[in-house]
């Protein structure tokens, strides 16, 4: 989510502009919920900031770089027994299911309140 909220202590880290130039020049797939969308535009719904609305229904769109996954029941179903298992609130239950659904490798947060979860290594921000 900070990534996607733009939040300047965290692009002038290194990693993440080689994240982004991976993500650009086909090197890499990133997959997110569709429930992001629904996160990320709360603050600029709120400030009226329709620029920054604009911006993130225009990067939050698929693309060979960036799978969007809708919330399925299988998706909910999954998220449920993370909920149960590893104790997760229910969007970052979501998110988490969506990248265990989807075959992802990687799951990068920020929030160090994610425990470590089957067939996943958490990558938090604060650590790269």
């Amino acid at each position: 989510m900070h990534i996607a909220r733009s939040d300047p202590t965290f692009f002038a880290r290194a990693v993440l502009t080689t994240l982004f130039e991976a993500l650009d020049h086909g090197k890499l797939t990133a997959v997110t919920s569709e429930l992001t969308l629904a996160e990320v535009l709360v603050k600029p719904l709120l400030d009226h900031h329709t620029e920054r609305q604009a911006a993130y229904l225009h990067a939050l769109q698929p693309s060979t770089s960036l799978q969007i996954v809708p919330v399925s029941r299988d998706i909910l179903i999954a998220a449920a027994h993370l909920r149960a298992n590893a104790h997760l609130k229910l969007p970052d239950a979501i998110h988490a299911a969506t990248a265990q659904q989807t075959s992802c490798d990687q799951f990068l947060t920020n929030d160090a309140r994610i425990p470590a979860l089957p067939g996943l290594v958490i990558l938090r921000l604060s650590d790269l």
